[in-house]
């Protein structure tokens, strides 16, 4: 979800700057960049989403049918509705976008390059099998670009130091959860003699529990009022 919104958001940051600058003559490299983004699209559905239904579709919960559908609705779902955070981070938290006033051109060139680095890794990793982040892989492609267009004083190497840290706490903390609920689950459920009638007990909880989950954070993270998005 996260890099599907990131590739979102700098192709409509493209879209502004190309909008908001009398320079037709890149307008090439918006249409460009409108390619680039399918691409990368397809690449993130061929491993990102991936490494999210991995685990369904090897245990036989869901066909690979099933799982390309429910990845389109909700991939979609939780960009729109969960996405405006993460997509922030990404157009204003990694590099300094005011070192390009006058030179958006330049900026056009730079998203559109981080676009195409990180789908031809994210395509060259799936084709090795390898499991990989796409939202790894635009963060890092973004400094890239700005290390060669502005050097070391273009990347805000603060707030990069938080992103590679929740980098790091993410797998620790979901290892942690899961090997709660997992505990519980074992012990209230899989250890008793008759394990179906209480996993079915326990099901209408396990799910008001994810939709509370998810509907907390739409409502106290998600996705900004038109009059307080900022451009």
């Amino acid at each position: 979800m996260v890099s599907t919104t990131a590739t979102a958001i700098i192709l409509a940051s493209t879209m502004a700057i190309a909008t908001q600058t009398p320079l037709t003559e890149y307008m090439w490299l918006l249409i460009i960049g409108f390619i680039i983004a399918f691409v990368l699209a397809f690449s993130v559905g061929a491993n990102d989403v991936a490494n999210s239904f991995g685990t369904a579709v090897g245990s036989g919960v869901v066909t690979l049918r099933q799982a390309c559908i429910l990845a389109t609705v909700f991939e979609t779902l939780g960009s729109v509705l969960l996405g405006a955070k993460v997509s922030d981070t990404i157009r204003n938290g990694i590099i300094d976008n005011s070192m390009y006033n006058g030179s958006e051109h330049v900026l056009m060139a730079g998203y559109t390059s981080a676009m195409f680095g990180s789908a031809v890794w994210q395509l060259a990793a799936s084709f090795l099998k390898l499991p990989i982040s796409g939202t790894h892989c635009i963060v890092g492609a973004t400094i890239g670009f700005s290390l060669v267009a502005r050097g070391q004083q273009g990347v805000m190497w603060y707030k990069i130091l938080s992103i590679v840290a929740s980098w790091f706490l993410s797998p620790l903390l979901s290892g942690i959860m899961s090997a709660i609920v997992f505990y519980f689950v074992r012990m209230f459920i899989l250890r008793k003699k008759d394990p179906v009638p209480n996993g079915l007990r326990a099901l209408p909880v396990f799910y008001a529990m994810t939709m509370g989950i998810n509907l907390f954070s739409i409502m106290f993270t998600g996705a900004p009022r038109p009059n307080s998005s900022r451009c």
